[in-house]
């Protein structure tokens, strides 16, 4: 049925009806025959309504109402000028949603289902963001990283290389040229020469090359399987053969470490943040989920 124009919102006629039944479920004492009816004074037990900031036609606007929505926006209102704006403003959709709601212009169901629909949003949203506040706390990624230390350590080791390149299309001749030229600088390091001046005659990975081979610290893993394997099997100062990988002939010299590395909290603590979060939301999920039963009782499909 249409509502009259200016009526009250269903929700709030409902909300009110509810309000209005608290302390309900007694019914009134009625007079005994030839007993006089209780006094007003006895059954004055309702209690005090709430101050009202306006009316919107027939209807009261709570005080509390627009402070709950100033809360929810986190609008300030310092300033009794920009306060004043907010409420003229507040009230004034709230007017115009009374009218519009009574114009039956719109499809009362579908607007019903939306309110629904942003309803569990908002719950649902709500709630996650205080449960995973409250229990995701800065202690608790703090406490993660201290006690799964290891998960946060890693092998660096500071190398430079001398670099023959190959590549797939070489045929076996050309290759054996490159791994020939690999091991005359090779010999060349272990006659005594500079490995740094043998890396800028011989390298052809020109970047490192002029560096004298230098690449820095390396993370274990982060770098091809057979060149991590080689640098980090070999002491400080030594010098490994020569040998291929996917980029052509190696000779990797160790310049310092190999050394475990522990990545600093700072570095990791929003990783630790976001799984801690995900791994919570998953468990309380279920956990809400198993005290409701959801059961299909045909419909919903075509």
């Amino acid at each position: 049925m249409r509502s009259a124009p200016g009526s009250v919102p269903a929700l709030l006629l409902v909300a009110l009806a509810l309000a209005g039944c608290e302390g309900g479920g007694e019914t009134g004492t009625a007079a005994a025959p030839g007993q006089a009816p209780p006094a007003a004074a006895d059954t004055a037990a309702a209690p005090a309504r709430e101050p009202a900031i306006a009316k919107v036609g027939e209807r009261a606007i709570p005080e509390q109402q627009f402070e709950d929505f100033l809360a929810f926006k986190r609008l300030a209102t310092d300033d009794p000028k920009r306060r004043e704006r907010l409420l003229e403003d507040y009230l004034e959709r709230e007017a115009l949603a009374s009218v519009i709601e009574g114009e039956g212009v719109l499809d009362k169901a579908r607007v019903e289902a939306e309110l629904n629909e942003f309803r569990k949003e908002m719950l649902i949203s709500r709630y996650f963001e205080k449960f995973l506040a409250d229990t995701v706390t800065d202690e608790a990624v703090l406490n993660y990283y201290n006690t799964h230390s290891a998960d946060y350590e890693e092998r660096k080791v500071k190398v430079a290389h001398i670099l023959i390149r190959t590549d797939r299309s070489m045929g076996e001749a050309e290759r054996q040229a490159k791994l020939t030229t690999a091991r005359a600088a090779h010999a060349k390091v272990l006659a005594g020469e500079d490995f740094a001046e043998v890396a800028k005659a011989f390298s052809e990975d020109t970047l490192s090359g002029k560096r004298g081979g230098n690449l820095g610290w390396l993370k274990e893993g982060a770098i091809d399987a057979r060149f991590s394997q080689v640098a980090f099997g070999l002491e400080p100062g030594e010098v490994s053969e020569p040998f291929e990988s996917p980029f052509g002939f190696h000779v990797v010299k160790v310049l310092e470490g190999p050394v475990v590395v522990k990545r600093p909290f700072d570095a990791v603590k929003g990783d630790i943040r976001y799984m801690l979060r995900n791994r919570a939301k998953d468990a309380e999920l279920e956990r809400l989920l198993s005290k409701v039963r959801v059961e299909r009782t045909g419909g919903g499909t075509q």
